[in-house]
């Protein structure tokens, strides 16, 4: 991550709960970026913080971001520039994550806060009891194997076995 403000702090938890190896350089950093799962470099970006990297979040002003562009370019590295696409390889879209169902949308960059209202649109949406949803589902798609149950009936039966759910409520 280039940068160390409000726009990177945003981006912190998600790239931790993805796994990521974080590393924060920016001269200036926000508390709540130091923390556990945290390297920080309090300096200016330089080319070389790139090596060994293959996704960096550059959520610095245009003009740093472009540097970040070009060092990512020359080492085939993917930078997603927040909200300057002009400065970006790749793009991050909002995304749904929950019972094990992930929903992404991604506006290529032109319109962030469409993708955002997208996501908190489809998290809303999206039922309460997914998971017994997918647990359902689990079940269903083990019989159908058992039982030798063609693909282009499996649907139609696990609509009904959805259905099942509410009807015994």
């Amino acid at each position: 991550m280039v940068g160390g403000g409000p726009v990177a702090a945003g981006k912190i938890a998600g790239l931790l709960a993805a796994g990521a190896s974080v590393e924060v350089i920016a001269p200036d950093v926000r508390s709540e970026i130091d923390r556990d799962g945290v390297t920080v470099h309090r300096r200016g970006f330089q080319p070389a913080d790139l090596d060994g990297a293959w996704y960096v979040i550059a959520a610095a002003p245009p003009d740093v971001n472009r540097l970040v562009l070009a060092a990512g370019e020359s080492r085939h590295v993917f930078v997603n520039a927040v909200d300057d696409p002009e400065h970006a390889s790749a793009y991050a879209g909002g995304v749904v994550r929950r019972s094990g169902v992930t929903i992404a949308i991604s506006t290529s960059g032109r319109a962030p806060a469409i993708a955002g209202l997208l996501r908190e649109a489809l998290d809303a949406w999206l039922p309460g009891d997914l998971d017994e949803w997918l647990a359902a589902a689990d079940e269903a798609r083990r019989e159908w194997k058992q039982d030798g149950v063609a693909m282009d009936e499996r649907r139609p039966q696990l609509l009904q076995v959805l259905n099942r759910l509410y009807e015994r409520r």
